[in-house]
C-alpha cells in the first residue's frame, strides 16, 4: 500500500500513522527525517540538501522529490510506504504524483482525516503535559488527576491564537492539495471524529475497499 496521509493540525495523522504501519508492514517516510538522514549520511542529495539548510532556506521542491524518488527505491519500500510531510501544497503534489508515476511507484491512496475546525480548536486548546511525567492530558476528554492539575503547563503552539494561525496556515496552503488528488481520483475521506480505534477502524476499511476496487 503506497499512501499519504492528510488532514488539519489536531485531527489525529500521527496515531493513526503508527497504527497503519504496522497494520500494513510499511515504513513511515517522515521528509523531515528523511533530510536530516541523507545530510548525516553524506548522500550527494543529502549534500545538496544541507547547503540549503545551514543557509536557513527552505529546501527546494525538486531536491525533496528527488530524495523522496530515492528513498523509496530502498528494499523497504517494496511493499509500498506512507509518506508525511510532502506535499504541503498543490504544485508539491501534482510534481511529487508526476515523479512517482515516472518511478513506477504511483499512489494507492490519499488518505484525508476530516475534523471540523471547532473540534480541532477544542482537541488543541485543552491539550496540557506534565512537566515532571511527561504526560499528556486533555481538558475534556482525558482530564488529569487532582493531585497533578495544578503542575500541568499548555504548550505555546496549543493557545487558541497559536491554533487559529496553524489552521490558516493548513487551510490556505495544504488543503489546495485536497481537489488535485479528488480529481486523480486518488482521495479517500474519513471522518476522524470518534475515538482513535473507530478512526482506525474506517480508515481501514476504506483502504480495503480501494484495494478490491483495484483488484476488480
Amino acid at each position: 500500500m503506497r499512501m499519504i496521509l492528510i488532514g488539519p493540525p489536531g485531527a489525529g495523522k500521527g496515531t493513526q500513522a503508527a497504527n497503519l504501519v504496522q497494520t500494513y508492514s510499511i515504513p513511515h517516510i517522515s521528509t523531515g527525517d528523511m533530510l536530516r538522514t541523507a545530510v548525516k549520511q553524506g548522500t550527494e542529495l543529502g549534500k545538496q540538501a544541507d547547503v540549503f539548510m545551514k543557509a536557513g532556506n527552505l529546501v527546494p521542491d525538486e531536491l525533496v522529490i528527488a530524495m523522496v524518488i530515492e528513498r523509496i527505491g530502498q528494499a523497504d519500500c517494496d511493499s509500498g510506504f506512507m509518506l508525511d510531510g510532502f506535499p504541503r501544497t498543490r504544485p508539491q503534489a501534482v510534481a511529487l504524483d508526476a515523479a512517482l508515476e515516472t518511478a513506477g511507484a504511483a499512489l494507492d491512496a490519499v488518505v484525508l482525516i476530516e475534523v471540523p475546525d471547532a473540534m480541532i480548536t477544542e482537541r488543541i486548546t485543552g491539550r496540557r503535559s506534565d512537566p515532571q511525567t511527561g504526560d499528556i492530558y486533555h481538558l475534556t476528554f482525558r482530564p488529569p488527576p487532582a493531585e497533578v492539575a495544578d503542575r500541568l503547563v499548555q504548550r505555546k503552539d496549543d493557545t487558541a491564537e497559536a491554533c487559529a494561525n496553524r489552521l490558516a496556515k493548513y487551510h490556505k496552503d495544504t488543503a489546495p492539495v485536497v481537489p488535485f488528488y479528488e480529481e486523480t481520483g486518488k482521495l479517500v475521506r474519513v471522518d476522524g471524529v470518534g475515538t482513535p480505534a473507530e478512526v482506525q477502524l474506517r480508515i481501514v476499511a476504506a483502504l480495503q475497499a480501494v484495494n478490491n476496487q483495484a483488484a476488480n
